[in-house]
Protein backbone atom coordinates (compact mmCIF):
# COMPACT_ATOMS: atom_id res chain seq x y z
CA UNK A 1 0.00 0.00 0.00
CA UNK A 2 1.01 3.81 0.01
CA UNK A 3 1.42 6.05 2.20
CA UNK A 4 -1.16 7.58 3.77
CA UNK A 5 -0.97 10.77 2.76
CA UNK A 6 -4.29 11.73 4.79
CA UNK A 7 -2.26 11.34 7.89
CA UNK A 8 0.95 13.27 6.40
CA UNK A 9 -1.16 15.82 5.55
CA UNK A 10 -2.66 16.31 8.94
CA UNK A 11 0.50 16.80 10.27
CA UNK A 12 1.68 18.64 7.96
CA UNK A 13 -1.32 21.16 8.90
CA UNK A 14 -0.03 20.83 12.26
CA UNK A 15 3.52 22.03 11.77
CA UNK A 16 2.26 24.50 9.35
CA UNK A 17 -0.30 26.35 12.41
CA UNK A 18 2.78 26.19 14.72
CA UNK A 19 5.29 27.80 12.51
CA UNK A 20 4.28 31.31 13.68
CA UNK A 21 5.60 30.27 17.20
CA UNK A 22 8.66 28.83 16.46
CA UNK A 23 9.49 31.78 14.25
CA UNK A 24 8.87 34.39 16.92
CA UNK A 25 11.05 32.09 19.76
CA UNK A 26 13.59 31.34 17.02
CA UNK A 27 13.95 35.03 16.47
CA UNK A 28 14.13 35.81 19.90
CA UNK A 29 16.97 33.39 20.73
CA UNK A 30 18.71 34.97 17.55
CA UNK A 31 18.72 38.58 18.94
CA UNK A 32 19.73 37.23 22.00
CA UNK A 33 22.69 35.72 20.20
CA UNK A 34 23.45 39.11 18.93
CA UNK A 35 23.33 40.72 22.39
CA UNK A 36 25.62 37.80 23.54
CA UNK A 37 28.43 38.54 20.75
CA UNK A 38 28.23 41.85 22.06
CA UNK A 39 29.29 41.83 25.27
CA UNK A 40 31.24 38.39 25.34
CA UNK A 41 32.78 38.81 21.82
CA UNK A 42 36.44 40.42 22.48
CA UNK A 43 36.08 39.08 26.39
CA UNK A 44 38.26 36.35 25.14
CA UNK A 45 39.85 35.57 28.62
CA UNK A 46 36.68 35.04 30.11
CA UNK A 47 35.25 32.72 27.44
CA UNK A 48 38.94 30.76 27.59
CA UNK A 49 37.96 30.14 31.67
CA UNK A 50 34.54 29.16 30.91
CA UNK A 51 35.34 26.93 28.37
CA UNK A 52 37.98 25.38 30.75
CA UNK A 53 35.31 25.32 33.53
CA UNK A 54 32.35 23.35 31.13
CA UNK A 55 35.79 20.65 29.79
CA UNK A 56 36.24 20.08 33.51
CA UNK A 57 32.46 19.08 34.14
CA UNK A 58 32.76 17.58 30.71
CA UNK A 59 35.48 16.91 28.85
CA UNK A 60 33.25 15.94 25.55
CA UNK A 61 31.36 19.08 25.37
CA UNK A 62 31.85 20.28 21.72
CA UNK A 63 32.30 24.24 21.58
CA UNK A 64 34.07 26.41 19.45
CA UNK A 65 37.18 27.72 22.07
CA UNK A 66 38.87 31.30 21.46
CA UNK A 67 42.03 31.73 19.71
CA UNK A 68 43.29 34.95 19.71
CA UNK A 69 40.70 36.81 17.32
CA UNK A 70 37.49 38.19 18.51
CA UNK A 71 34.51 36.48 17.84
CA UNK A 72 33.39 38.95 15.70
CA UNK A 73 36.49 39.33 13.60
CA UNK A 74 36.48 39.82 9.95
CA UNK A 75 39.06 39.37 7.45
CA UNK A 76 39.22 40.84 3.87
CA UNK A 77 40.28 38.58 1.48
CA UNK A 78 44.20 38.39 -0.15
CA UNK A 79 45.07 40.12 -3.21
CA UNK A 80 46.99 38.92 -6.35
CA UNK A 81 47.43 35.46 -7.97
CA UNK A 82 48.58 32.54 -5.84
CA UNK A 83 51.98 30.32 -6.62
CA UNK A 84 50.79 27.00 -5.50
CA UNK A 85 49.55 23.64 -6.49
CA UNK A 86 46.06 22.47 -4.98
CA UNK A 87 45.51 18.57 -4.58
CA UNK A 88 42.02 17.76 -3.60
CA UNK A 89 40.50 14.44 -3.33
CA UNK A 90 37.15 13.05 -2.99
CA UNK A 91 35.48 9.22 -2.81
CA UNK A 92 32.57 7.41 -3.09
CA UNK A 93 31.71 3.74 -2.65
CA UNK A 94 29.53 0.79 -3.87
CA UNK A 95 28.68 -1.11 0.25
CA UNK A 96 28.63 -4.87 0.81
CA UNK A 97 24.88 -5.91 0.00
CA UNK A 98 23.77 -8.65 1.52
CA UNK A 99 20.90 -9.74 0.04
CA UNK A 100 22.87 -9.29 -3.41
CA UNK A 101 23.91 -13.05 -4.97
CA UNK A 102 27.63 -12.03 -4.59
CA UNK A 103 28.68 -9.66 -2.18
CA UNK A 104 31.76 -7.03 -2.96
CA UNK A 105 32.34 -4.01 -2.08
CA UNK A 106 34.10 -1.05 -4.36
CA UNK A 107 36.11 2.24 -2.89
CA UNK A 108 36.66 4.69 -5.67
CA UNK A 109 39.55 7.63 -5.06
CA UNK A 110 39.45 10.45 -7.58
CA UNK A 111 41.55 13.19 -7.02
CA UNK A 112 42.85 16.76 -8.99
CA UNK A 113 45.93 18.39 -9.16
CA UNK A 114 46.26 21.93 -10.00
CA UNK A 115 49.01 23.81 -10.21
CA UNK A 116 47.44 26.98 -9.81
CA UNK A 117 47.84 30.24 -12.59
CA UNK A 118 49.76 28.11 -14.74
CA UNK A 119 47.61 27.56 -17.13
CA UNK A 120 48.28 23.91 -17.08
CA UNK A 121 45.43 21.48 -17.46
CA UNK A 122 44.66 19.61 -14.27
CA UNK A 123 46.02 16.43 -13.91
CA UNK A 124 43.24 13.53 -12.97
CA UNK A 125 44.32 10.34 -10.63
CA UNK A 126 41.45 7.55 -10.23
CA UNK A 127 41.99 4.48 -7.71
CA UNK A 128 39.61 2.13 -7.84
CA UNK A 129 39.26 -1.14 -5.02
CA UNK A 130 37.32 -3.86 -5.66
CA UNK A 131 36.78 -5.67 -1.92
CA UNK A 132 35.56 -9.29 -1.71
CA UNK A 133 35.67 -12.29 0.43
CA UNK A 134 37.52 -12.18 3.55
CA UNK A 135 37.99 -8.58 2.74
CA UNK A 136 34.42 -7.99 3.71
CA UNK A 137 35.22 -10.13 7.16
CA UNK A 138 38.12 -7.86 8.64
CA UNK A 139 37.53 -9.22 12.10
CA UNK A 140 35.15 -12.16 11.43
CA UNK A 141 32.07 -10.12 11.18
CA UNK A 142 30.60 -8.91 7.96
CA UNK A 143 32.26 -5.19 7.28
CA UNK A 144 29.33 -2.41 8.46
CA UNK A 145 28.46 1.09 5.79
CA UNK A 146 30.34 3.22 8.55
CA UNK A 147 33.51 0.90 7.92
CA UNK A 148 33.59 1.53 3.97
CA UNK A 149 32.94 5.01 4.97
CA UNK A 150 36.09 5.35 7.27
CA UNK A 151 38.42 3.40 4.95
CA UNK A 152 37.61 5.78 2.23
CA UNK A 153 38.28 8.86 4.46
CA UNK A 154 41.46 7.37 5.11
CA UNK A 155 42.00 6.49 1.14
CA UNK A 156 41.47 9.99 0.25
CA UNK A 157 43.49 11.52 2.68
CA UNK A 158 46.49 8.93 1.74
CA UNK A 159 46.29 9.80 -1.59
CA UNK A 160 46.91 13.20 -0.98
CA UNK A 161 50.10 12.40 1.13
CA UNK A 162 51.36 10.35 -2.16
CA UNK A 163 50.23 13.13 -4.60
CA UNK A 164 52.30 16.04 -2.68
CA UNK A 165 55.40 14.28 -1.16
CA UNK A 166 57.00 15.19 -4.85
CA UNK A 167 56.10 18.26 -5.70
CA UNK A 168 58.25 21.64 -5.22
CA UNK A 169 56.63 24.90 -3.54
CA UNK A 170 53.49 25.61 -1.34
CA UNK A 171 51.19 22.58 -1.59
CA UNK A 172 47.52 22.89 -0.58
CA UNK A 173 45.38 19.75 0.01
CA UNK A 174 41.67 19.94 0.72
CA UNK A 175 38.79 17.23 1.33
CA UNK A 176 35.06 17.32 1.15
CA UNK A 177 33.83 17.70 4.98
CA UNK A 178 35.66 17.93 8.28
CA UNK A 179 39.49 16.83 8.97
CA UNK A 180 38.17 14.70 11.85
CA UNK A 181 37.58 11.71 11.16
CA UNK A 182 33.62 10.38 11.96
CA UNK A 183 32.11 7.61 12.35
CA UNK A 184 32.32 3.43 12.72
CA UNK A 185 33.80 4.16 16.38
CA UNK A 186 30.96 1.51 17.44
CA UNK A 187 31.59 -0.90 15.01
CA UNK A 188 34.41 -1.92 15.67
CA UNK A 189 36.45 0.47 17.82
CA UNK A 190 40.25 -1.30 17.54
CA UNK A 191 39.93 -1.36 13.73
CA UNK A 192 38.66 2.30 13.90
CA UNK A 193 41.60 3.30 16.08
CA UNK A 194 43.82 1.89 13.86
CA UNK A 195 42.66 3.93 11.21
CA UNK A 196 43.43 7.00 13.56
CA UNK A 197 46.53 6.33 13.84
CA UNK A 198 47.23 5.99 10.25
CA UNK A 199 45.54 9.18 9.76
CA UNK A 200 47.64 10.87 12.03
CA UNK A 201 50.83 9.13 10.49
CA UNK A 202 49.43 11.04 6.90
CA UNK A 203 48.96 14.17 9.05
CA UNK A 204 52.17 14.48 10.18
CA UNK A 205 53.99 13.84 6.77
CA UNK A 206 51.63 16.42 5.50
CA UNK A 207 52.87 18.52 8.72
CA UNK A 208 56.64 17.63 8.07
CA UNK A 209 56.60 19.12 4.69
CA UNK A 210 54.47 22.42 5.13
CA UNK A 211 51.56 21.41 3.42
CA UNK A 212 48.14 23.50 3.89
CA UNK A 213 45.47 21.11 4.77
CA UNK A 214 41.91 22.42 4.74
CA UNK A 215 38.44 20.50 5.23
CA UNK A 216 35.31 22.23 3.44
CA UNK A 217 32.43 22.34 5.35
CA UNK A 218 29.11 22.82 2.92
CA UNK A 219 26.37 24.65 4.75
CA UNK A 220 27.40 23.71 7.91
CA UNK A 221 24.38 23.18 10.75
CA UNK A 222 26.54 22.97 13.81
CA UNK A 223 26.18 25.49 16.57
CA UNK A 224 30.18 26.00 17.90
CA UNK A 225 30.63 29.39 18.32
CA UNK A 226 26.83 29.62 19.45
CA UNK A 227 27.43 27.18 21.79
CA UNK A 228 30.35 29.26 23.33
CA UNK A 229 27.89 32.09 23.90
CA UNK A 230 25.52 29.49 25.67
CA UNK A 231 28.36 28.67 28.20
CA UNK A 232 29.42 32.47 28.44
CA UNK A 233 26.16 32.88 29.62
CA UNK A 234 25.43 29.83 32.17
CA UNK A 235 25.94 30.22 35.82
CA UNK A 236 28.02 27.48 38.06
CA UNK A 237 24.61 25.81 38.09
CA UNK A 238 24.09 25.64 34.57
CA UNK A 239 28.12 24.81 33.59
CA UNK A 240 27.11 21.39 35.80
CA UNK A 241 24.16 20.54 33.44
CA UNK A 242 25.28 21.88 30.28
CA UNK A 243 24.26 18.90 28.08
CA UNK A 244 20.56 20.02 29.22
CA UNK A 245 21.19 23.68 29.13
CA UNK A 246 20.27 25.20 25.64
CA UNK A 247 18.65 28.33 25.65
CA UNK A 248 19.71 29.38 22.06
CA UNK A 249 18.59 26.30 20.43
CA UNK A 250 18.11 26.65 16.66
CA UNK A 251 20.67 29.13 16.21
CA UNK A 252 23.27 28.58 14.23
CA UNK A 253 26.59 29.44 12.98
CA UNK A 254 26.16 30.10 9.93
CA UNK A 255 22.84 32.23 10.34
CA UNK A 256 24.95 34.06 13.13
CA UNK A 257 27.78 34.90 10.35
CA UNK A 258 25.40 34.69 7.64
CA UNK A 259 22.46 36.79 8.10
CA UNK A 260 21.28 38.36 4.80
CA UNK A 261 19.87 42.01 7.66
CA UNK A 262 23.15 42.29 8.45
CA UNK A 263 25.58 39.53 8.39
CA UNK A 264 29.00 39.26 10.39
CA UNK A 265 30.89 38.60 7.53
CA UNK A 266 31.12 40.52 4.53
CA UNK A 267 31.04 38.55 0.85
CA UNK A 268 34.94 36.95 0.96
CA UNK A 269 36.01 37.71 4.12
CA UNK A 270 36.70 35.07 6.61
CA UNK A 271 35.89 34.75 10.98
CA UNK A 272 37.98 34.37 13.50
CA UNK A 273 40.14 31.17 13.64
CA UNK A 274 38.67 28.88 17.06
CA UNK A 275 40.22 26.04 18.21
CA UNK A 276 37.58 23.15 18.32
CA UNK A 277 36.71 21.75 21.87
CA UNK A 278 35.58 18.21 21.72
CA UNK A 279 36.10 14.77 23.14
CA UNK A 280 38.61 14.67 19.92
CA UNK A 281 41.18 16.71 21.70
CA UNK A 282 42.16 14.05 23.77
CA UNK A 283 43.59 12.40 20.50
CA UNK A 284 44.70 15.86 17.92
CA UNK A 285 47.53 17.03 19.94
CA UNK A 286 49.50 19.68 19.44
CA UNK A 287 49.80 20.60 15.88
CA UNK A 288 47.27 18.28 15.12
CA UNK A 289 45.02 20.00 17.19
CA UNK A 290 41.55 21.01 15.57
CA UNK A 291 40.82 24.63 14.36
CA UNK A 292 38.31 26.02 12.08
CA UNK A 293 36.89 29.47 10.49
CA UNK A 294 34.15 30.52 8.83
CA UNK A 295 34.25 32.27 5.21
CA UNK A 296 31.67 33.63 3.55
CA UNK A 297 32.00 33.06 0.04
CA UNK A 298 28.93 34.29 -1.21
CA UNK A 299 28.25 37.48 -2.62
CA UNK A 300 26.87 41.28 -1.77
CA UNK A 301 23.15 40.25 -0.60
CA UNK A 302 23.58 37.10 -1.05
CA UNK A 303 25.80 35.52 1.63
CA UNK A 304 27.01 31.74 1.53
CA UNK A 305 29.18 30.79 5.50
CA UNK A 306 31.29 27.66 4.97
CA UNK A 307 32.97 26.40 7.42
CA UNK A 308 36.62 25.47 7.08
CA UNK A 309 38.68 22.65 9.16
CA UNK A 310 42.44 23.34 9.88
CA UNK A 311 45.17 21.95 11.76
CA UNK A 312 46.97 24.06 14.55
CA UNK A 313 50.34 24.18 12.24
CA UNK A 314 47.98 26.20 9.21
CA UNK A 315 45.66 27.90 12.17
CA UNK A 316 49.03 29.68 13.84
CA UNK A 317 50.95 30.64 10.26
CA UNK A 318 49.20 33.56 9.09
CA UNK A 319 50.88 33.41 5.91
CA UNK A 320 49.50 29.50 5.44
CA UNK A 321 46.02 31.03 6.66
CA UNK A 322 46.23 33.70 3.78
CA UNK A 323 47.09 31.83 1.24
CA UNK A 324 43.98 29.11 1.86
CA UNK A 325 41.46 32.13 2.36
CA UNK A 326 42.42 33.29 -0.99
CA UNK A 327 42.45 30.00 -3.07
CA UNK A 328 39.63 29.32 -1.87
CA UNK A 329 37.56 32.20 -2.59
CA UNK A 330 39.06 32.47 -5.82
CA UNK A 331 37.78 28.42 -6.29
CA UNK A 332 34.65 29.61 -5.76
CA UNK A 333 34.27 32.20 -7.97
CA UNK A 334 34.77 29.68 -10.46
CA UNK A 335 31.13 28.14 -10.17
CA UNK A 336 29.58 31.76 -10.53
CA UNK A 337 26.31 32.01 -8.54
CA UNK A 338 26.58 28.84 -6.72
CA UNK A 339 29.98 28.75 -4.79
CA UNK A 340 31.84 26.17 -4.19
CA UNK A 341 35.26 24.68 -5.04
CA UNK A 342 35.99 23.77 -8.77
CA UNK A 343 38.49 21.31 -8.03
CA UNK A 344 36.19 19.65 -5.35
CA UNK A 345 33.63 19.10 -7.78
CA UNK A 346 35.80 17.74 -10.45
CA UNK A 347 37.30 15.29 -7.79
CA UNK A 348 33.89 14.51 -7.21
CA UNK A 349 32.82 14.27 -10.94
CA UNK A 350 35.55 11.86 -11.36
CA UNK A 351 34.89 9.69 -8.00
CA UNK A 352 31.18 9.28 -8.15
CA UNK A 353 30.57 5.30 -8.81
CA UNK A 354 27.50 5.16 -11.22
CA UNK A 355 24.86 2.62 -11.34
CA UNK A 356 25.49 1.31 -14.46
CA UNK A 357 29.18 0.68 -13.31
CA UNK A 358 28.06 -1.05 -10.26
CA UNK A 359 25.78 -3.38 -12.09
CA UNK A 360 28.68 -4.10 -14.97
CA UNK A 361 31.38 -4.73 -12.19
CA UNK A 362 28.95 -7.34 -10.70
CA UNK A 363 28.30 -8.53 -13.97
CA UNK A 364 31.88 -9.30 -14.49
CA UNK A 365 32.68 -10.72 -10.92
CA UNK A 366 29.78 -13.15 -11.40
CA UNK A 367 31.04 -13.95 -15.02
CA UNK A 368 34.38 -14.57 -13.87
CA UNK A 369 33.36 -16.77 -10.59
CA UNK A 370 31.26 -18.97 -12.72
CA UNK A 371 33.90 -19.48 -15.30
CA UNK A 372 36.06 -20.54 -12.19
CA UNK A 373 33.05 -22.94 -10.66
CA UNK A 374 33.46 -21.00 -7.61
CA UNK A 375 30.31 -21.46 -5.27
CA UNK A 376 27.99 -18.27 -6.04
CA UNK A 377 24.98 -17.73 -3.65
CA UNK A 378 21.46 -16.73 -4.49
CA UNK A 379 19.67 -13.54 -4.28
CA UNK A 380 17.78 -13.25 -1.13
CA UNK A 381 13.62 -13.77 -1.64
CA UNK A 382 13.49 -10.07 -0.88
CA UNK A 383 15.73 -8.39 -3.45
CA UNK A 384 14.14 -11.12 -5.68
CA UNK A 385 10.21 -9.87 -5.23
CA UNK A 386 11.52 -6.24 -5.03
CA UNK A 387 11.54 -6.81 -8.99
CA UNK A 388 8.48 -8.39 -9.34
CA UNK A 389 5.38 -6.40 -11.23
CA UNK A 390 3.45 -4.66 -9.52
CA UNK A 391 5.58 -4.44 -6.07
CA UNK A 392 6.89 -0.74 -4.45
CA UNK A 393 10.21 -0.62 -3.44
CA UNK A 394 10.48 -0.93 0.55
CA UNK A 395 13.34 -1.89 2.83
Amino acid sequence: MPIDFQQIYTRIKEIAAEAGERKRTLEERREQARELLGVYGADLEFLREKVEAAKAVDSNIRTAAPADEPLTFSCPPPEGPVDATMIVADGSQVNPDRHAAVQFCIINVGAITMRLNSGEAPEIHVNTELLYGDDLLPNGAPMSDGMVALMRDIRERMKLDELSKPIQGQVITLTDGPIELWGAKGDDPQAFENYVEKYFGVLSRLQSRGVIVGGYVEKPSADLVVRLLEIAMADNEQIKKLRDFHPLRGVTDRWLYGSHESPLLPAGHRSAVFGLQSGSEKKYKGALSLHFFYLNVGTDGHPWPVRVEIPRWVAEDKKKLELLHGVLMAQCKIMGTRPYPYVLHRAHETAVIRHEEKDQVEQLLTLELRRSQAEIDNASYKSSAKGLKGRTNRQ
